[in-house]
């Protein structure tokens, strides 16, 4: 019995199959098959039929445009209602204190930061996708909008003499300078959310696949170094200038070491030890996530125990701490931002429409994927460039994604949208009731906050060896967009990273993996015959892979591989074989020579004679024996070496077989190459 179900599991391991059909080429197949009747439709016909609406199609318009008319009529309330509460405040408690001090890194007053952490949350509960993101202010495009507003507003600009004590003075030198860098930046996020708008109405989602992982994780990098430098002088103290562009950040590490002796011991002090507490504050709600109800508010305790203390001792007028200052209560009144900046930051709002939607969309499908929904990647680039856009009229700076603040709405217990809402109207009570509070708070306490949230982005230094393991292309990708935005400055960074990602991918079409691929035994698969041991080739037969297209670029490439890989050079083989024809042609050609002078030299003798010597002639000549002299004055010794180099492998071989599965698309001149290979191979 046993006997029996081995023997049945050994058939079982062994069991094959075959599979028969003819084959075909293109002219047979398409003879079989019949192609389906189309009306061709005329461009007028198109564009009517484009322009057509019923009631229907509306209906699906304006849900698709504006996404809460689907879901908000459908919230069950009782389930999602406490969860969303719960994650509203808890976001919203942590958006305030990096709403003030990402605006430090905009390089606008602090209140700003406030509105922009306010208007652009309300707009994406209305046309936004994702239920668990939370937009408002993020260190990455908040230092590039700084980086644009501080190289068109300079401090050079406003002239204030180094030696006036004249407090009126000193505050109209900040207000008037922070004017217009507000204007900056105002202007910058009009123009991105527009040109966000214009792509997702043109269906342009697709753009952000051109920055690829490595790409985003070695800016994103690079750009948190560029962040913690320029925070280096809150955290100390220091009064120098903002740099920006090519070199910035080695100007800006050099500024804070040549003044380095008048650090601000109280600054310091102060910066450090929130610096610890908030460390350890992550820590623990990092070790302890699964027990904790809802993360521990760190950064809002911070910065009360921080206001707190510097109103109390007097930090600003007894020590000279630099704080936040004034907050105005109350929302300003729309205005037109101006456009006449346009033409200067074009580039810039470009660059930072990019970089906001790919982190946007980054962390929506992310989330998506999670929670088993979908979100419309072209819809998020009209929500993210309505919040930028209509949000700039109410002095709001450019927005994004924040990724910390997503996980912690995400993992609250946020269900929707509603969850941004709540934490947005808690930023909405701060700026009309108590605002004020804060102004005592130390600028080194938001210095803190902006460098401990960068913990995670720094963590991505670990990405080297995870690439240096698995793809060495992408790390380059990962080295060059961190050292190109490093030292360049994060706009023209971005433009060299994206430049350099192409150009991989046009390297790797043209040096692509060539392969001769084998049976591995009693299966239908093949595996390349140089990396397994087990894989067979079949006697005669040349199986050829290559793992990329076949166009202009890599045709030469591909031929030259071919040729190599299989040991088979129909051109060659043609050639030699030609050679040793016209060799062999030549031979008989002497050999008749010789036959006619030896019967010339015998025609006076008898006729016995004759017949006897030419026989014996013949006889002792070098006659060919199958196409080859025993010795020859024409044998050409190079053209035999050839013809046996080349001839001997091809009798051995008598299939080539190309396969073409990883290969997308022929262009022209890879057909020709291949008609070219085909018609060598039939002339040999």
């Amino acid at each position: 019995m046993e006997h029996a179900q081995e023997q049945e599991a050994s058939l079982e391991q062994t069991q094959m199959y075959c599979v028969q059909r003819p084959i075909y080429n293109q002219e047979l197949l398409q003879g079989q098959l019949h192609r389906r009747q189309r009306t061709p439709q005329t461009l007028g016909q198109k564009i009517a039929h484009s322009c057509r609406c019923s009631s229907k199609r509306a209906k699906a318009h304006l849900y698709n445009f504006l996404p809460i008319l689907k879901w908000l009529p459908r919230y069950p309330v009782k389930e999602y209602l406490l969860g969303d509460i719960i994650s509203g405040i808890s976001t919203g408690i942590m958006q305030l204190p990096q709403g003030l001090a990402y605006a430090l890194l905009a390089a606008v007053p602090p209140v700003f930061g406030l509105y922009s952490s306010f208007y652009p949350v309300i707009l994406y509960t209305f046309f936004g996708t994702s239920k668990h993101i939370s937009i408002g202010t993020f260190a990455v495009v908040s230092m590039m909008v700084g980086g644009v507003a501080v190289r068109e507003v300079p401090d050079e600009i406003f002239s204030l003499d180094s030696n006036s004590t004249n407090i009126t003075d000193v505050l109209e030198y900040y207000s008037a300078r922070d004017t217009k860098r507000v204007q900056v930046a105002v202007a910058l996020a009009f123009l991105s959310g527009l040109i966000q708008l214009c792509l997702g109405f043109l269906r342009f989602g697709f753009v952000a696949i051109y920055l690829t992982e490595p790409l985003v994780h070695g800016f994103t990098t690079a750009a948190a170094v560029h962040v913690s430098v320029s925070q280096f002088k809150y955290l100390l103290g220091i009064k120098t200038s903002r740099y920006s562009g090519p070199l910035s950040v080695v100007y800006s590490i050099a500024a804070v070491l040549s003044k380095i002796t008048t650090t601000n011991i109280a600054a310091m002090i102060v910066g450090l030890t929130c610096i610890v507490l908030l460390l350890i504050g992550k820590e623990i709600n990092f070790r302890f996530k699964e027990k904790l109800p809802v993360p521990i508010p760190m950064e809002i305790i911070v910065v009360i125990i921080g206001t707190g203390v510097s109103a109390g001792m007097k930090l600003n007028e007894a020590y000279k701490v630099d704080v936040v200052g004034n907050i105005p209560q109350g929302l300003r009144a729309p205005a037109i931002p101006d456009i006449q900046l346009i033409p200067a930051i074009f580039g810039d709002a470009v660059a930072i429409a990019v970089v906001g939607f790919s982190m946007t969309v980054s962390m929506a499908k992310t989330f998506a994927l999670k929670h088993d929904y979908t979100i419309d990647g072209n819809q998020e680039l009209i929500a993210l460039g309505i919040c930028n856009s209509v949000g700039s009229f109410f002095q709001t700076f450019s927005v994004t994604c924040s990724m910390s603040r997503s996980l912690v709405q995400e993992s609250t217990g946020g269900k929707t949208q509603i969850a941004g809402t709540l934490s947005a109207i808690m930023v909405l009570l701060v700026i009309l009731a108590i605002g004020y509070l804060f102004e005592p708070l130390p600028q080194t306490v938001l210095a803190a906050i902006i460098m401990v949230n960068l913990k995670t982005m720094f963590r991505q230094f670990g990405d080297i060896m995870y690439f240096w393991k698995t793809s060495r292309i992408e790390l380059a990708i990962w080295v060059v967009a961190f050292v190109a935005s490093l030292f360049l400055g994060l706009d023209y960074g971005l433009l060299t990273a994206v430049a350099f990602a192409i150009l991989t991918v046009i390297y790797r079409t043209q040096r692509p993996e060539y392969k001769i691929l084998g049976q591995v035994p009693n299966t239908d698969i093949y595996c390349d015959v140089e990396e397994y041991e087990e894989v067979k080739e079949y006697p005669g037969i040349k199986i050829f892979q290559a793992n990329t297209s076949l166009y202009f670029a890599n045709t030469e490439s591909y031929t030259t591989a071919l040729k190599k890989k299989t040991g088979v050079h129909p051109g060659a083989l043609l050639a030699a074989r030609r050679k040793a024809q016209k060799r062999h042609a030549r031979e008989i050609k002497a050999a008749n020579e010789q036959r006619k002078k030896a019967v010339l030299k015998l025609t006076s003798s008898s006729t016995n004679d004759v017949e006897a010597r030419v026989k014996h002639e013949i006889a002792s000549d070098d006659l060919p024996v199958n196409g080859k002299f025993e010795d020859s004055n024409v044998q050409d010794t190079d053209v035999h070496d050839e013809h046996e180099h080349f001839v001997e492998p091809k009798t051995n071989i008598h299939s080539l077989i190309l396969d073409f599965t990883p290969v997308n698309f022929v262009d022209s001149v890879g057909a020709k190459t291949l008609k070219a290979l085909i018609k060598e191979e039939e002339g040999s």
